[in-house]
């Protein structure tokens, strides 16, 4: 299930263009209002699949105009909008909407930049309807990853549109088939799912010399920040409905919860 936030600036008017940590610990901080337990939870522990831990949420956030000046972004505008989604409705969902109605706000501090948000007002979203062949465009980038052998060990290797579609796919359904057993603690037994990128906006963009790839800084510590290289490209998916809805609401791909990998 998704929840759209509208905000609406306190009279801030720069926002920091790496501000995915301090976003997701707005986010925390909301659940924190509902359930203080669950947060805890969630934050420390999460939830475990194939030795793999999953926050089983995303979220992506939208200004309504902005300018890129200094490094920062410029806020045009006062509005803003906060999607958040997860499949964990009981225990996510609806702490975030208790979050919502007592706090009324969100903060972004972020490479010493401050901006306040009032939350205007909450609307959740329905899902589409889902179907064995699908496209999706991305509302933040797709973070898909391995390990290949460095100078002397291995290194982690982040994924760009043009490698190894084998191996994204292997990488890509992997995940998937993780989050949907941490979600519902059952093995899974259906028949996959594969990605495809649009090839006529890979083409495009090929034109238009636009990069494909984006590198973001995860600011948890801002003199050692942590960069993350994601894809974005809109993609076509064929295979399992139940892998879609999972990919849809947990977000595609890596590092969810820090703002990676929501579609529209």
């Amino acid at each position: 299930m998704r929840l759209l936030l509208k905000l609406i600036s306190d009279n801030s008017k720069q926002v920091s263009i790496n501000s995915n940590y301090a976003l997701s610990s707005a986010i925390y901080k909301l659940l924190k209002f509902g359930s203080p337990e669950f947060s805890t939870f969630l934050h420390e522990t999460g939830y475990l699949a194939n030795d793999k831990v999953y926050k089983l949420f995303t979220f992506a956030i939208n200004y309504e105009s902005t300018e890129l000046y200094n490094g920062c972004l410029t806020l045009k505008s006062p509005k803003a909008f906060l999607n958040i989604s997860s499949p964990m409705i009981d225990d996510f969902i609806k702490n975030i909407v208790i979050g919502t109605f007592t706090q009324q706000k969100i903060e972004i501090y972020s490479e010493y930049i401050q901006t306040k948000f009032r939350i205007d007002q909450a609307e959740l979203i329905p899902a589409p309807t889902f179907y064995e062949s699908m496209c999706f465009k991305l509302a933040s980038p797709i973070v898909l990853s391995t390990y290949r052998m460095g100078r002397l060990v291995k290194e982690k290797y982040y994924f760009r549109y043009d490698d190894d579609i084998n191996e994204i796919n292997r990488v890509f359904e992997k995940n998937l088939i993780n989050k949907y057993e941490a979600v519902y603690n059952k093995s899974y037994q259906g028949k996959g799912i594969t990605l495809e990128w649009n090839n006529d906006y890979v083409q495009h963009a090929i034109q238009k010399k636009k990069r494909l790839s984006k590198k973001v800084s995860i600011m948890k510590e801002i003199n050692n920040p942590i960069d993350i290289i994601g894809i974005f490209c809109p993609f076509a998916l064929k295979g399992d409905i139940e892998l879609m809805k999972i990919g849809y609401e947990c977000g595609f791909g890596e590092n969810n919860s820090m703002g990676f990998g929501m579609v529209m």
